[in-house]
């Protein structure tokens, strides 16, 4: 022991010059770590190691100052994987690879790199770097900070911190720090543009050119740096050095801090400087549809009148309605509304429509009369009609706005709830009366009734004639299920294929001597599902019956087979159309096949016994009958692929180009994800082209950003080309409902029944968003 308490006091008492953070552990090929045991590799002096570090649900790999009690984390590695149980390890391959593996799978730590590394060394820096045989440096953790900047690292033009999602979640937060290429410091939302309208905090040295980097001296000094030149001091620094370690980290809450740990004190933590003392000053410390008050110095999230925390909310603090809208007006057309005012509440201004109101109570008045408007902002004369959600809501005393929140009538709402409890009485009355009324009926009924079903269940479910390739379908019957010889036998050994998709190879098939022709789909990869759930899944897909989805016949649970027998489409899919020039519809044809897909989408998301979310709507899923008529196909297939499959997957549910943003946080999948898909299906339709083609030009390759920039500059005929004459208003209207579906946040989309009645002009378009929330993409 005696030993043991020696070693620590020497260790306390080092000063950590830079030239001592420079000594060399090498970590030589073939070395490896565990949770359990050999958890880390030591800098030389012991004040950094990189290794495995304990979360509530398992273990993750980073580097941590290793000698103070508490380990304090500066770097993740892969810090949005989940954690690892303890039987992982973490090897420096002899390849010269740094792996995470466990039983589920392995991950890379460092990327792919042109030339193997043959040395590995935590360094008393706290930089993690690999080495070649010549000692060149081929990878250094320095060059990929997550939330945190140690002295000697700096911070590059392009590059950001991101926060961690909690204080126990390490995974990329809701704030970040970018030194941006115009030579300013940044800070915003995640998942923002960089434009001022977002930022919360900034170094003031816009301007200065793409060469400015932000720099952190061993004294606690933090400043940008260009060309050499000092151009902005963050801190003034010559703090202490002797026994002290300082680290800048982005917080959890948005602001970014100077700390310093105590050495020779347990590692005594204290902030030396921060970003911000107003803890409401970062945008989106409360989430959407709430806002923030400073209250004792910390700041305390709040709801909009008759508002309520979202479900899953969690940290983010966002809420929802805690009633459901119906109208503007009952049957006799008195407003069912009403305005609730707060004072210097003040949110992002994101309005639909600026009014000129000589009063508050008109701008009230006028967002009462209208349906689209959920809330307002009087100030100076201007009313501010804006819908929902609302974010970066803030209560700013200084502030002469005046928020008018548009929320439900109670009394109203108490006269439906008495009225309902009313009509429920005396309608139980009544069904008590007419109930034993009917029972002695009921059972006579049900004699007869069962013998008028088993004979014509016998006579529908007659048994299927199979004589080589003769199999008789009956239509008129849910989905039957076939052997795999039954189905060897009606796609002639499955000899001919007619496509190949994300879930499978599609073969043309035969049914009763030629007379039908239809499409077995063999499914490639399946999930761990047994046959009760492969046989409701089935039945969920088979009770989704639309004119605009691709119907299911039958389909195969033999074995370790699994196909599914479709209508067979004979104009292949809509890619297959709207990519061939010559084959593309006139514009008529085109937007009959976008209403024809919103129906069916329509229906999959509202009108299904079963709601559906199809995850993976693109145009080679979007298959056209005899007559052009646009029929959705795989529909609810998603849930039997391997989570792991990656042919089309990346990662995630859907494929790339289609996939809506929120596939890539964690956040709940919804409906909106569709529709993020069907308005890029919807654009490429306008301009019967692909979401992604190289062969064009930068500005024109990605679709949804160039039509958007041609929405902007009103030069909407660049879309459709001279291929033929689109009247100028359509197109607008078109693009418009393309760019609201396409929106990154899922309540700014609107719902496919909302979609399909924009598509037949049955409601109006509002113009959509400015460009600004789209710069993200």
């Amino acid at each position: 022991m005696a030993v043991i308490f020696l070693f620590l006091v020497l260790l306390l008492s080092v000063t950590f010059t830079p030239a001592e953070q420079q000594k060399v552990t090498n970590i030589s090929l073939g070395s490896s770590l565990t949770p359990t045991s050999n958890i880390s590799w030591m800098s030389p002096s012991g004040l950094f190691a990189f290794g495995f570090y304990p979360i509530a649900n398992g273990y993750l790999v980073g580097i941590f100052i290793a000698a103070i009690p508490i380990k304090t984390v500066v770097w993740t590695a892969n810090r949005d994987t989940p954690p690892v149980p303890n039987s992982a390890t973490f090897n420096f391959t002899n390849d010269g690879r740094l792996i995470l593996e466990w039983r589920q799978g392995q991950v890379a730590v460092t990327g792919n790199s042109s030339e193997p590394a043959a040395a590995a060394a935590m360094l008393d820096s706290g930089n993690f770097v690999l080495n070649n045989s010549d000692q060149k440096i081929l990878w250094q953790s320095f060059e990929h900070p997550t939330n945190a900047l140690l002295p000697g690292q700096r911070l590059y033009p392009g590059y950001q911190l991101f926060s961690s999602v909690s204080e126990t979640d390490d995974s990329t937060g809701r704030f970040r720090l970018l030194m941006q290429h115009d030579g300013n410091l940044v800070q915003y939302p995640a998942n923002t543009p960089e434009s001022g309208a977002y930022g919360f905090w900034q170094a003031g040295t816009g301007g200065q050119g793409d060469n400015v980097t932000l720099n952190f001296n061993p004294d606690g000094h933090l400043y940008l740096l260009k060309a050499g030149s000092n151009i902005k001091n963050i801190t003034v620094g010559g703090y202490p050095t002797e026994e002290t370690l300082y680290l800048m980290r982005i917080d959890v809450d948005g602001n970014f801090r100077l700390y310093t740990y105590k050495l020779n004190q347990n590692g005594a933590e204290s902030v030396v400087w921060n970003s911000s003392n107003d803890g409401c000053a970062p945008k989106g410390i409360c989430g959407l549809n709430a806002y923030c008050m400073q209250m004792d110095l910390q700041p305390h999230c709040s709801c909009l009148p008759m508002f309520a925390i979202a479900n899953g909310a969690n940290s983010t603090f966002s809420c929802v309605r805690n009633f459901v809208p119906e109208s503007c007006t009952n049957n006799d057309s008195s407003i069912t509304y009403s305005i609730r005012a707060i004072a210097s509440l003040i949110w992002k201004d994101t309005a639909y429509d600026v009014l000129t109101s000589n009063t508050q109570e008109s701008c009230s008045k006028a967002c009462l009369e209208d349906c689209m408007c959920e809330a307002a902002t009087y100030k100076d004369g201007k009313c501010n009609k804006q819908k929902l959600p609302l974010r970066f809501g803030r209560l700013q005393l200084t502030d002469l706005s005046i928020a008018l929140i548009k929320v439900a009538n109670s009394t109203e709402n108490e006269r439906r709830v008495s009225s309902s409890k009313g009509r429920r009485k005396e309608l139980q009355t009544n069904f008590l009366i007419i109930g034993v009324s009917l029972t002695a009926f009921a059972f006579i009924m049900l004699v007869l009734s069962g013998v008028l079903i088993y004979r014509n269940r016998v006579r529908a479910y007659k048994r299927v004639i199979i004589d080589n390739s003769n199999v008789e379908l009956i239509e008129d019957v849910p989905p039957r299920s076939f052997t795999y010889k039954e189905l060897e036998n009606v796609t002639n050994n499955f000899k001919e294929e007619a496509g190949r998709g994300a879930f499978g190879t599609v073969f043309k098939g035969e049914l009763s001597n030629g007379q039908k022709i239809v499409a077995v789909k063999r499914l490639d990869i399946m999930s761990n599902e047994g046959d009760r759930e492969f046989q409701t899944e089935m039945r969920v897909i088979a009770r989704a019956y639309h004119r605009n989805l691709v119907r299911l016949l039958g389909y195969c649970h033999d074995g370790s087979n699994r196909l599914l027998m479709y209508e067979y489409m004979r104009n292949g899919s809509l890619a297959d159309v709207l990519f061939t020039t010559e084959k593309q519809p006139c514009w008529s044809q085109r937007m009959d096949i976008a209403c024809n897909i919103a129906r069916g989408l329509h229906y999959l998301h509202e009108e299904c016994e079963t709601r559906i979310i199809h995850c993976d709507i693109k145009p080679q899923n979007i298959l056209m009958d005899e007559n052009m008529c646009a029929k959705i196909s795989d529909f609810g297939l998603a849930k039997l692929l391997m989570q792991d499959q990656t042919r089309t997957f990346t990662g995630i549910r859907g494929t790339r180009g289609y996939v809506a943003p929120e596939w890539h946080k964690k956040v709940p999948i919804t409906v909106k994800a569709d529709v993020y898909s069907f308005g890029i299906v919807l654009l490429e339709i306008i301009c019967c082209r692909r979401s992604v083609d190289w062969k064009l030009s930068e500005n024109e390759a990605i679709l949804e950003e160039w039509v958007y920039r041609c929405f902007e500059t009103e030069d909407l005929g660049k879309l459709v080309g001279d291929r033929e004459e689109v009247d100028c208003k359509q197109l607008k209207r078109v693009v418009s409902i393309g760019l609201w579906c396409i929106q990154h946040e899922p309540s700014l989309r609107p719902s496919m029944k909302m979609v399909h009645l924009m598509l037949e002009e049955t409601v109006d378009v509002p113009l959509p968003p400015p460009a600004s929330f789209l710069d993200d993409i």
